[in-house]
């Protein structure tokens, strides 16, 4: 596993945008940036030489503010001595890849090759148990074959737009749906209907397994805890970072502590990044060597060296390719040295069925029925790693052993991968030599 960021080459951001009124419709739009200062700073003076206002909160003692043009507010803040960082509050989205609906069998768990060996990990004992994974998403959808491990959770949107409940933060993390109009998002931004990207992953991370019903996740005895940050137009920087640090039983200002901690996150979500942002970086390494979780994240949907895009280029986590069901890296997935691993993502074209098969829902806004579907993407791959993670820990607790550290679960997690064509860091996922090697080490 990775402990250092990357330097890399330059930065593509995508920043948040409130819509114009009439009257100031020859005005630049804001722009979001987070801002940290030092101690005994003079953030008045700041504020007005940056040309820049308050906004809101962040973690890590940062805060969000609002300028009409972010570049030149970020030249001027870093010329300061009393700032130790400024940087956009970039928008990153879900890396999932819809495609059309068809009911074959679940082939990224058992199918040769392709598989992951799912039931040969199963008859070792775990089945995630005790666990809890935080789904960090577009937040929770009722699902016969999953809301019974549904525990707790919280919204993190504080942009009502983008999270149509009409408020900012609250208790309830239920998806609204997350569909777009055209131009809704940014110039040239696409209409599209409603992904239910938070049930799918959960439901690759948990669904029910034995019930008569649908298909199975990879630890269908874990709790998945929804913690709500994408919506409309995706999630800002400042909301999922403050969605990690509470996920893993970290203190957010005005937020109430989270009962229900947990020990695994999942990033299905990312977006193009030179490095990782300072911010992410630290609120990574707290809920890692702090609050002891192992965090795994996708590597990116663009074919491209998944040093590029973030949260995958950041330290401290585990970042995860994709592959086919022939066992090659997918044609969208990320690649190069920052992957540690691939896992199923599946390619849905030009068949459908060689997707990955999860929950998911039929509203093309809002929710309607229960549904499985076939997506594709590296949001489909990390949540099987998740899932394994899961699993290991579980088998550590049948055993009376110590659960692992996140240093001990990646070790043990890469001990005996299946073999892969390049671009796939320490190979592609076997479950079970990752509960077999977790069960025999000390």
């Amino acid at each position: 596993m990775r402990t250092g960021m990357a330097a890399l080459l330059g930065v593509v951001m995508a920043l948040t945008a409130m819509p114009l009124t009439t009257a100031a419709a020859q005005e630049e739009p804001e722009q979001e940036i987070i801002v940290k200062f030092r101690e005994g700073a003079s953030r008045s003076d700041a504020l007005e030489k940056s040309r820049t206002r308050a906004v809101a909160d962040a973690v890590d003692g940062a805060e969000v503010l609002a300028s009409r043009d972010a570049a030149e507010s970020i030249r001027v803040l870093m010329a300061r001595g009393d700032v130790e960082y400024a940087e956009p509050n970039i928008v990153l989205e879900s890396t999932a890849v819809p495609n059309d609906p068809l009911w074959p069998q679940q082939w990224h768990y058992w199918e040769q090759p392709g598989g992951i060996d799912l039931s040969q990990a199963w008859d070792q004992g775990p089945s995630g148990l005790g666990q809890r994974v935080a789904v960090i998403d577009t937040g929770r959808t009722w699902h016969p074959d999953l809301t019974a491990n549904y525990l707790g959770g919280y919204d993190f949107i504080s942009n009502a737009g983008f999270a149509k409940d009409g408020n900012g933060r609250d208790a309830n993390p239920m998806d609204q749906g997350d569909w777009r109009l055209a131009g809704q998002c940014g110039a040239g931004s696409a209409a599209r209907p409603s992904s239910w990207h938070g049930l799918h992953v959960a439901g690759t991370v948990a669904a029910l397994r034995n019930n008569a019903t649908g298909g199975t996740g990879v630890a269908p005895s874990a709790k998945v805890v929804p913690v709500r940050v994408l919506g409309t137009c995706g999630g800002t920087l400042a909301d999922i970072a403050a969605g990690i640090l509470w996920a893993a039983g970290g203190a957010v200002a005005g937020v109430p502590a989270n009962p229900h901690p947990a020990k695994i996150l999942n990033l299905s979500l990312g977006g193009p990044s030179a490095n990782c942002p300072p911010m992410l970086q630290n609120v990574l390494n707290t809920v890692r060597n702090t609050h002891g979780a192992t965090v795994i994240v996708a590597a990116g949907n663009d074919n491209v060296n998944a040093a590029g895009f973030t949260p995958a280029n950041c330290g401290g986590v585990i970042t995860t390719a994709a592959t086919d069901r022939q066992t090659n890296k997918t044609s969208y997935s990320n690649f190069g040295a920052t992957v540690e691993i691939c896992a199923p993502g599946g390619e849905t074209s030009p068949l459908a069925a060689n997707g990955v098969l999860s929950t998911l829902n039929s509203g093309a806004t809002v929710p309607a029925a229960s549904i499985y579907k076939h997506y594709q993407g590296t949001s489909m791959a990390s949540p099987h790693v998740a899932g394994v993670v899961a699993l290991m820990q579980h088998a550590r607790v049948q055993q009376g052993k110590a659960m692992f550290t996140p240093a001990q679960a990646w070790f043990y997690l890469k001990a005996k991968p299946h073999a892969v064509a390049g671009q796939c860091g320490k190979g592609r996922l076997d479950a079970r030599a990752s509960v077999a090697a977790a069960i025999a080490a000390p």
